[in-house]
C-alpha cells in the first residue's frame, strides 16, 4: 500500500509502474477475454495506486486507469453512445468499508445509526456487462458496455439469447412507453460450461479457460448463427434511460424487471 513518507520520486516510478501494468491487465481482460490474475489481485493493484494518487495529487493524470472504465471495444461492431453512462461498480473484501459505506448511506440520509434502514442484496454474476433498450416494448438495440461512454451494439447476438426477450409482454404489468434500458450481465452457467469444454476434450479441441472468456468471445462473434450454439443466460438489475418514471425504490424496480 502507499506510504506517504516515501519520497515523491519514488512514488512517481511506482505510479507510473502500477499504471502501465493497470493498463495491462485492462487489455487482457476486456479486449483479449483472457486475463492473467483474478479480481482480486487487480482490486489491490488499482487500491495501491489510488492511495498513492490522493498521497502525491502533483502526480494526478485524467489518464489514469483509476480515472476510467476498461473498454470491451472491438473491430468490425458498430458503436452507439449511451444515453446513460455505463459506470464500474464499486466493490470491497473489507468489513471495515462495508460499515463505512453504511455510515455515508446514514449521513446522507441524516438518520442516526440505530435507525432501521433496509438494503437490498444482490448475488454478484460474473458475466459481461450489457445493456438492452427497449422502445414501446419492443428490442430496439442491444449493446456492450465498451468503454463506459460508448459500446459495441450487439444486437443481432443478443436477439439468440432466449433469456432476454425481443418484446416485452405485460404479465399483469404496465409495460413502461417509450423508452425502457435495462442493464445486467450475459453469462454461461458452470454446468453448460463444462459440458461446452468436454465436447472440445472429445473433438480433440483446447479447452476454453472460464465461463466468462467464453461468453466475452461468443458475444463478439460477427456471425449470429454461431452464437445461438451457446447456452448464454442473462440477469438484469439495474436501469439507465426511461421516459416513463421509474419505480420509487430498487425493490419495485426489482420487481418491475421480474
Amino acid at each position: 500500500m502507499a506510504e506517504k513518507e516515501q519520497s515523491p520520486e519514488r512514488a512517481r516510478r511506482r505510479i507510473e509502474r502500477l499504471r502501465a501494468e493497470i493498463e495491462q491487465h485492462n487489455r487482457l481482460y476486456y479486449q483479449d477475454a483472457r486475463p492473467e490474475i483474478g479480481d482480486r489481485q487487480y482490486d489491490l493493484l488499482t487500491e495501491e495506486l489510488s492511495e498513492l494518487e490522493r498521497a502525491f495529487p502533483q502526480f494526478a493524470s485524467e489518464q489514469s486507469p483509476t480515472r476510467r472504465v476498461g473498454s470491451d471495444r472491438a473491430e468490425g461492431f458498430a458503436t452507439i453512445e449511451h444515453p446513460v453512462p455505463m459506470l464500474s461498480i464499486g466493490n470491497t473484501y473489507s468489513e471495515g468499508e462495508v460499515r463505512e459505506f453504511d455510515a455515508r448511506v446514514r449521513r446522507f440520509l441524516k438518520m442516526g445509526e440505530s435507525a432501521p434502514l433496509d438494503y437490498v442484496v444482490e448475488l454478484k454474476i460474473d458475466g459481461v456487462a450489457i445493456t438492452v433498450m427497449y422502445r414501446d416494448g419492443e428490442l430496439e438495440y442491444a449493446a456492450t458496455r465498451g468503454d463506459g461512454v460508448r459500446g459495441d451494439v450487439v444486437t443481432e447476438n443478443v436477439r439468440t439469447i432466449k433469456a432476454i426477450p425481443t418484446r416485452l409482454e405485460g404479465n399483469g404489468v404496465k409495460v413502461p412507453a417509450g423508452r425502457f434500458e435495462v442493464r445486467g450481465e450475459v453469462f454461461l452457467r458452470r454446468a453448460d460450461f463444462q459440458e461446452i469444454n468436454a465436447q472440445r476434450e472429445r473433438d480433440g479441441q483446447e479447452s476454453f479457460a472460464n465461463p466468462r472468456n467464453l461468453t466475452a468471445g461468443t458475444l463478439k462473434q460477427l456471425d449470429s448463427r454461431q452464437v445461438a450454439q451457446r447456452p448464454l443466460q442473462a440477469y438484469f438489475y439495474a436501469g439507465g434511460a426511461a421516459d416513463d418514471p421509474p419505480p420509487p425504490t430498487h425493490w419495485e424496480f426489482l420487481q418491475l424487471l421480474d
